[in-house]
């Protein structure tokens, strides 16, 4: 899962180690026999004043001129100085133009799976503040700063709204009501199938209520996977008010002490006006506790852009995301927290039931930089 970005993130680390290493071989000023301190100032070994000053006014100055200096030097990189002395004394500093490239080339990797621009740019500005000026230990490799910088970035961006949702569950008053939301064809059914199933490992019941009552066979296929599940099934005929069917669900639910109401709903569009009126209303008559977007992770970008509509146009609670162990680029997973504010909840990772994954930003993270 995710191989894609893996492999470039693997790139950009070596690409900064790369370019380290050029750094740390080029001959510096302790190398070549210069001195780390400034070869104009005499220490004033012979018992004089150092350059031949009447009095501590002058050596005074000169250091303050130095630390200015030095200070300037800081508000651009390290500078020569510090990096001469840093190697002295077994370290390296990393500085812009060590980055430069590499950043470059790690901000076309994750446009180009299909990282979304402002996500890119997050991550890159993480990087970045993270590393530049850090100084490197022998016993430290760059590998290693790369590392723990690029993960540092990833979770700022992945780990955005994140919550429990199994103790969510647990705590809420029952029954809790689910709907789902999404466009044509994305897995969203069979998605709360799996769910279901998830829930009942978790030692919670569940009903489904089909409040998809306008597609040509939608009752027929929730059903497969109700009698498949052992589960029960609120349905009414095609055409039906969508609300009335999820509300009916939750009336099952609170007579038959059921846990979790799961809700579908047709198939939409954000630009699709009634359908989306139809959410709306069900949020009017059902107020659902939880509105869960789903998505394919194969669509990358478009999963991206479709989550960002749907929050504006229907305010979600979080996505899932189909289809994840088909996907190398990794990009909606990246993106669709941090561009909505609101958390990925579940990967699905197969056809089966059991084929549901809590999302784990942080073993996600570790994933992606090969730590797992």
């Amino acid at each position: 899962m995710f191989d894609g970005l893996k492999d470039k993130l693997n790139d950009f680390r070596e690409d900064v180690e790369e370019s380290t290493d050029v750094a740390e071989n080029e001959p510096s000023e302790v190398e070549s026999g210069g001195a780390a301190t400034d070869p104009e100032v005499d220490d004033g070994a012979d018992g004089s004043e150092p350059n031949g000053a009447t009095g501590g006014s002058n050596a005074t100055g000169t250091t303050a001129e130095r630390t200015d200096a030095g200070a300037e030097s800081d508000e651009h990189g390290p500078g020569t100085f510090q990096r001469a002395k840093a190697f002295a004394t077994g370290r390296i500093i990393i500085e812009e133009e060590d980055l430069e490239d590499p950043l470059w080339d790690l901000e076309m990797a994750l446009l180009e799976s299909d990282v979304e621009m402002s996500v890119a740019e997050r991550i890159l500005d993480t990087v970045r503040e993270t590393m530049l000026g850090e100084s490197r230990k022998q016993v430290e490799t760059t590998g290693e700063l790369v590392e723990a910088a690029l993960h540092e970035a990833l979770l700022d961006v992945i780990a955005v709204g994140q919550f429990d949702f199994e103790e969510r569950i647990a705590a809420a008053e029952k029954p809790v009501t689910i709907v789902f939301t999404g466009v044509n064809g994305v897995g969203k059914t069979t998605t709360i199938a799996k769910l279901s199933e998830w829930l009942a490992d978790h030692g919670h019941s569940s009903v489904l209520a089909n409040g998809d009552t306008y597609r040509a066979g939608a009752n027929e296929q929730i059903g497969e996977h109700a009698d498949r599940l052992g589960r029960e099934l609120i349905a009414h005929d095609r055409g039906g008010d969508p609300a009335a069917v999820i509300y009916d669900g939750v009336e099952y639910a609170e007579a038959n002490d059921v846990d979790v109401v799961l809700g579908d709903t047709a198939g939409r569009l954000h630009t699709s006006d009634d359908l989306m009126s139809q959410l709306a209303k069900i949020d009017r008559v059902v107020d659902p506790d939880m509105t869960l977007f789903v998505d394919e992770a194969v669509a990358g970008q478009d999963a991206v852009t479709r989550a960002e509509e749907f929050d504006d146009a229907a305010e979600v609670d979080g996505a899932v995301l189909t289809k994840a162990d088909a996907d190398s680029s990794g990009g909606a997973a990246i993106s669709i927290a941090y561009v909505t504010g609101k958390p990925i909840l579940f990967l699905g990772t197969g056809q089966g039931y059991d084929d549901l994954t809590r999302f784990d930003p942080e073993a996600l993270v570790d994933n992606l930089l090969g730590e797992a």
